[in-house]
This record gives structure tokens, sequence and C-alpha cells, in this order.
């Protein structure tokens, strides 16, 4: 059986958990899936083989030695490797969709992680965009709030700034080692140095690509229990960041700005759309202190995933309904079910299998599509 939350793995879970995760295709999502039909991540290994071969791909599962090479790698950078089920996981990150199973930490172990607010904003931030950032974050930190960045320059790096000494989580794109942009590796020094903490998904030697800054935004959105923009152009991460805590029911906060400034325009085009115009740290802090208690209600939820009935594999002509429903639209898997007349068992393990092959791929975590290359 899966470990519940608290109760925390064991080496030999921890490297198979890793061995998992670092296996091609298995992301967070797909991840949960092979822990709820095989109940471990050792099963799930063990039945990798099988499930590559109806899925016509081979999947590359790293040895152990090389999971245990990965950690020792960690502890050289001060970091440690943890568990979504461990105690010390970030609370917030457990309820997104496609949570990490697996983060690599240094610090943070006197940090309040219930208490937090994401700071975000414009690379290119103004004088007046900096001078407000400190502002609204150190008396954010003040407060007895954890501030949460994504460690770029401008914005974030004034955001962290404000608050070395109160406390600040910084949220990586890349590996422990591969820390962007370079100018920052001594402020990442910094925080650790003042009890923060740095955190990522990805493996050493990981170099940030493009398309990894919005999975790490997901990240500093769902560790917070809310986002301030302070600037953003109409086309930026910012907003990204916005669109990802209003999925995962995160309160959305904005600093006004002139129509003049491009570097505005996303924080207006925000409040425009329902985001609670701020000028001061207290207007954070007063709805956050009010949040609707069934929201709140979404932190205290316990995490086990749930074992998948056993049953007979999927057929051929199963798969072929399957695909004859899918398209590059992304619909329910519920929708899926109604369309294609098959069973719930045999849906989520042909998406399994699917999945492995890198054929689908998932959007907010409930919605899946073909992927085209």
């Amino acid at each position: 059986m899966a470990p519940r939350l608290g109760a925390a793995l064991t080496d030999a879970q921890r490297l198979d958990w890793l061995r998992l995760l670092r296996t091609d295709n298995v992301g967070p999502a797909t991840f949960r899936q092979l822990l709820s039909r095989f109940g471990s991540a050792g099963a799930a290994i063990e039945a990798l083989p099988n499930l590559a071969s109806r899925s016509g791909k081979p999947l590359r599962v790293p040895s152990k030695s090389a999971a245990e090479d990965e950690i020792a790698g960690m502890s050289r950078y001060g970091a440690r490797l943890v568990a979504s089920v461990d105690p010390d996981y970030p609370p917030l990150l457990q309820y997104i969709p496609a949570a990490p199973p697996l983060l690599t930490m240094a610090g943070g172990q006197n940090l309040d992680w219930q208490r937090t607010v994401g700071v975000v904003g414009a690379r290119n931030a103004s004088a007046a965009g900096i001078k407000m950032t400190r502002m609204l974050a150190g008396d954010l930190g003040e407060r007895g709030y954890t501030v949460v960045s994504g460690l770029a320059r401008g914005i974030d790096t004034a955001a962290h700034r404000a608050t070395l000494t109160t406390g600040t989580i910084a949220v990586l794109a890349g590996g422990f080692d591969k820390i962007y942009p370079d100018e920052n590796i001594p402020l990442a020094h910094d925080i650790l140095d003042n009890g923060g903490a740095l955190l990522t998904e990805m493996p050493l030697g990981w170099e940030p690509r493009a398309r990894d800054f919005p999975r790490r935004n997901r990240l500093v959105s769902g560790l917070s229990l809310g986002i301030v923009v302070v600037e953003a152009a109409k086309r930026s991460g910012s907003l990204i960041t916005a669109r990802l805590a209003l999925e995962q029911n995160r309160d959305v906060f904005a600093v006004p700005g002139s129509p003049l400034d491009p570097r505005a325009e996303g924080g207006n085009a925000l409040i425009q759309q329902g985001a609670k115009l701020i000028t001061c740290a207290e207007d954070i802090v007063e709805t956050l202190g009010s949040a609707d208690p069934a929201r709140s209600a979404l932190f205290d939820r316990d995490w086990e995933p749930d074992l998948l009935p056993d049953a007979p594999p999927p057929t051929a002509d199963d798969r072929s309904r399957l695909m004859a429903a899918l398209t590059a639209t992304p619909i329910e898997v519920d929708e899926l079910v109604r369309q294609s007349g098959l069973s719930a068992s045999a849906m989520q393990m042909l998406l399994l299998e699917l999945d492995l092959a890198g054929q689908i791929e998932w959007s907010s975590g409930q919605l899946v599509a073909l992927r085209y290359s």
C-alpha cells in the first residue's frame, strides 16, 4: 500500500519513488495513476515492462545506483529529497492538480509554510515597481507571512531581498546546480543563510528551458494562499502564474499602474477581470484573514491514492474506441467514458499506457488530449 500523508518514506521507498518519477514520460499525474493502479512505486516499476510492451514504446527506468547518485548529489548542495507524503512536504502544495510527488529542497525548516504569499512581476521592472515590491513584501514579512517567488530578475529579486530576514521561498525552474539567472546565485545563498528555502521539482543537471518556467510558476502559486502581481506585460509569465492561482483556488491581487506603461498592462487587465486592487500589504492581509472557510477546508484534507480495482487488460478494440474518441481538443475523462462506452477501469489503464507512450497530454490535471508532434 502507498504510505499515508505524514508517514515518511523508508529509504528503499524513496529510491523507488525517485526511479519511477525519473522514468521516461512519467510526470506527476502519471506517477499518481501508477501508484493508484499498483499500490507502490516498487510494484509500478516491476509492471512497467509489460505496460511498455502494450504501448509499443520502451521505457528507460533509472537504476537504483543512478537514483542513489542523484540523492548523494543533492546532499552536496545541502538539499534533501522530500516526498508528498513526508511530514515536511509543503502543505498547500498538496492540493494542486498534478502536485509534484518529489521535491528537492534546502532550508526552510523554521518557515511558516501555511501563511504564504507569492509576489511576482516583470523582470525589467521599473524603479517604482521595485520600490512597491520592497514595501509590500517587507510589510507582509513583518506581519508573519512567508513570501514566495521565482528568483527571477526584477520583481522576484526585490521580493526575496525584502524578506531575507523574515522568511522567503525561492522556486527554481532548473536543477539545484543550474540556478537561473547566474547573477542570482549569491541571492540563493543569502536566502539559505537567513533560514529561507530553495526548492525545485527538476533533477540535478537540468538546464531550465522556456517551458519549464510555467511549471515553476504553478509551484509558486501552489505554495501560496494568494498571488500578488506588481508589474506585468499583457503576455508574461506573471499572468500565467495568476491564471494558475485562480485554477488552484488561490486569491489574486494586482497593483495598478499607469495605462501608459506597458509593464502595467497585465496588472490593470487582471483588476478589470476581478483581481483585488491593492496599494498596501493591509489590503492583502484583510482578504487572506477573511478567507472563505470552504476554501480553507481544502487544506485540511488527508491524501492517499485510491487503489484502482484489478481488471482484465484492455483489448485492441478498447484501444480503437478510445483513439476514435480522442482529439487534439482537451476533454474530461468522464466524457471520454460516456462517448467510448468503455469501463472506467479500462479507460484508466488505456490512458496510462498512452501517457507512458507520450501520445497524450494533460491540462489542468483533469483534461486529456492527443499529443501531436
